[in-house]
C-alpha cells in the first residue's frame, strides 16, 4: 500500500475499525473471515487465520473408531485390477 493513498481509520467506542472495501475485495476477505492480529514493531499486522490448527499424524491417529476387521483396498473381494476398478466405477 506504499504507492497507494494512505487511509485513516477511526476506532469506535467498542474498539472496532472498518477496513475499506477496496482492501477487503483485493484480499478476498468477506464477512466472517477470521484474521490473526499481530502486534509488530512497525504496527498492527492482519492476516487470514488458518482454517484448521496444525496437527501431526500422531495427534489424530485412531481418532475415528471402527469395529470389525481392518479394511483394505481389496476388502470387497476384488484385487485391484482394471476389472475391479471398472466394476466399482459408477455409471451416470
Amino acid at each position: 500500500m506504499a504507492a497507494e493513498k494512505k487511509l485513516v481509520l477511526i476506532i469506535s467506542t467498542e474498539g472496532q475499525v472498518a477496513l475499506p472495501s477496496s482492501i477487503r475485495k483485493r484480499r478476498k476477505w468477506g464477512a466472517g473471515t477470521r484474521l490473526l492480529v499481530e502486534d509488530t514493531p512497525e504496527g498492527v499486522l492482519l492476516k487470514p487465520a488458518p482454517a484448521f490448527t496444525a496437527t501431526r499424524p500422531e495427534d489424530v491417529f485412531g481418532s475415528l473408531s471402527h469395529r470389525g476387521r481392518p479394511k483394505t483396498a481389496g476388502g470387497n473381494g476384488c484385487s485391484v485390477s482394471s476389472n475391479c476398478l471398472k466394476a466399482m466405477t459408477p455409471v451416470f
